[in-house]
């Protein structure tokens, strides 16, 4: 087996490079068609999806292989090979089948234990099949991902680790409430009828929204997937499909949008979603945002005069006992003459003082009341226990430190706020359907598969994942030892019909010795001499089977042809019947 693998994903690349690197359904025929054509490969598959474009192949040299394999994958994709190449990742023999099963059991997934992938896997090997791109290899190899990854779903709980990407969208969306709650009555635009976008509209119907209007660039396809979920036992939704012209409108009316297609563009831009959302957005509480008096880029109010001592009648420097250079620090963002941003650099005789001021400055709160500080101004709060501490703490690391190093807060920013969304859009294509700017319009809350990516990456691994990768390192070690004992077994015809000649020339040669032999005679001295043969056989051939399913079992057929002098091109012709036998006998993928 030399089965090598070269791809990128979610893991290994950023967004921006996986959207960047998308293969159109074209662009995949042809990277298939010149891998083959390629020197080091005799079969390829490629198994692109929205988050992840990998290139099988089999292969004669590793190091040839990888290169080529790379460097076509950048000519397809677009991105060049040296930006390309930091992203990738290589994958071989028992490592490429072991990624694979992970893969088709949705380890790999950006949501742990979705199975849309299993549908991916499907198409992947149907296309390469088509393209007669597939051989012996990986019609095996993917033929069996798909077995495993549907043990993986029917024998454990892996579907409880995660959610399919519709769904962990939708309850984005929601932030992370009750979906069908949250749906309930809403009106939602799918944008796209592929797989996707079918799944995400049966999966809005069964969440309980009221109306799904469906568009597309065909639109009798629109019209199918709305018929489909208009006669849905487990639905009650009102269903109808429109032209990609009617976008614009419908977007005025929804309340929330899918959107997965083909398109090499943006199909909603920023512009084409402010106008939708347009005159359906409270406008801003006065005071919540803005450049008025107060807000960050306008002009100081009382706040901030009070922040720098000016002549708000807060005067800091008038604060007895208290060692600091009130001039040279006031002025410092997020300063207060309590906390560590006003201590940094202090040496320790001054922080002792410091401190002795706040103690005293603790007891007689009444005095320091009245002139008030910044950070009284900003927390309306006159204890200073929490300062207290941490000046405490600065302290008792004075004797190795010497001065105390700036450990400086962040000046608190105050946020405009925002209105809650009118219009919710979820963005499952690659490359993006709809422009990142919208994240900025008020009223739009957008996901798509960057946010996607950052929300699932913390994600807990349920113990059926433990599981599912039991099964998955089981079955990697069965597939290579079924393909090891299968490499010798041409080998092993190959020797048994040698033998079969030998026994046939030495009774040819029997009846020339012995002219009146009788039929009863011949057929008995022959079934001897094949009974003999057959149990020399026998053992050597049975153990070198059990040899060559074991790990480095590879070299055993070798052995053999050369123990037996058998004809390396009478091996492949056993090899080639073998493959065109399979062919006929494969089923639909």
């Amino acid at each position: 087996m030399s089965l090598l693998v070269v791809g990128l994903s979610h893991r290994s690349a950023p967004v921006s490079v996986l959207e960047r690197a998308a293969l159109s359904a074209d662009a995949q025929v042809k990277l298939l068609q010149d891998t083959v054509a390629a020197e080091p490969a005799t079969e390829a598959a490629v198994l692109a999806t929205c988050n992840r474009i990998e290139l099988y192949a089999d292969v004669d040299k590793f190091h040839a292989g990888v290169a080529e394999l790379s460097t076509l994958l950048a000519q397809h994709s677009g991105v060049g090979l040296e930006e390309l190449t930091p992203y990738l990742y290589v994958h071989y023999e028992d490592r490429a089948v072991h990624h694979l099963f992970s893969v088709a059991c949705g380890l790999d997934s950006m949501v742990v234990g979705e199975g849309q992938i299993l549908g991916q896997i499907k198409d992947s090997l149907a296309r390469a099949q088509d393209l007669h791109s597939a051989g012996r290899l990986l019609n095996d190899l993917f033929q069996q991902a798909l077995r495993v990854g549907k043990r993986a779903h029917s024998e454990t709980g892996i579907d409880r680790a995660g959610q399919s990407l519709v769904t962990f969208g939708l309850e984005q969306l929601a932030r992370g409430g009750d979906v069908q709650q949250w749906a309930r009555g809403k009106k939602a635009l799918v944008i796209g009828a592929g797989s996707m976008s079918s799944l995400a509209a049966a999966t809005l119907a069964r969440a309980g929204v009221a109306e799904i209007v469906v568009a597309n660039r065909t639109l009798d396809r629109a019209e199918r997937l709305a018929q489909i979920l208009m006669e849905g036992d487990d639905t009650d939704v009102a269903a109808r499909a429109v032209p990609m012209e009617s976008v614009p409108a419908e977007l005025t009316r929804a309340d929330v949008t899918v959107s997965c297609t083909g398109a090499t563009g943006l199909v909603l831009t920023a512009e084409s979603v402010a106008e939708a959302v347009e005159g359906r957005t409270p406008a801003p509480a006065a005071g919540s945002g803005g450049d008025g008096p107060g807000a960050p880029g306008g002009e100081p109010g009382p706040t901030a005069g009070a922040q720098r001592g000016g002549a708000s009648g807060t005067s800091l420097g008038t604060e007895d006992g208290c060692p600091l250079e009130l001039s040279a620090v006031q002025g410092t963002a997020g300063f207060s003459v309590l906390g560590e941003a006003a201590v940094a650099g202090m040496a320790a005789a001054d922080l002792e003082q410091h401190a002795a001021w706040v103690d005293n400055g603790t007891a007689g709160g009444d005095r320091r009341a009245a002139g008030g500080t910044a950070r009284q101004v900003q927390t309306g709060t006159l204890d200073p226990a929490a300062d207290t501490d941490a000046i405490a703490a600065l302290a008792a690391t004075v004797a190795t430190v010497g001065r105390i190093p700036e450990r400086r807060r962040p000046e608190p920013v105050e946020e405009p706020q925002r209105p809650e969304p009118v219009l919710f859009l979820l963005d499952l294509a690659m490359p993006r359907d709809i422009d990142a700017a919208v994240h900025r319009l008020a009223g739009v809350r957008l996901v798509d598969i960057e946010s996607l990516a950052e929300a699932s990456a913390g994600a807990p691994m349920a113990a059926d994942v433990d599981q599912v990768r039991r099964i998955v390192s089981d079955e990697v070690a069965a597939f290579g030892a079924a393909l090891r004992a299968a490499h010798i077994t041409p080998t092993v015809v190959a020797l048994r019909t040698m033998a079969a000649d030998v026994v046939a020339g030495e009774i040819a040669r029997l009846d020339g010795r012995l002219p009146g032999l009788d039929d009863k005679h011949r057929a008995e001295i022959t079934q001897t001499v094949r009974r003999v043969v057959d149990k020399l056989l026998h053992a050597p051939t049975v153990r070198v089977k059990q040899l060559a399913a074991e790990p480095g079992g590879a070299g055993y057929a070798d052995a053999l042809r050369t123990l037996f002098d058998l004809d390396p091109e009478t091996v492949a012709a056993v090899s080639r019947a073998e493959d065109s036998t399979t062919e006929k006998d494969r089923g639909p993928a």
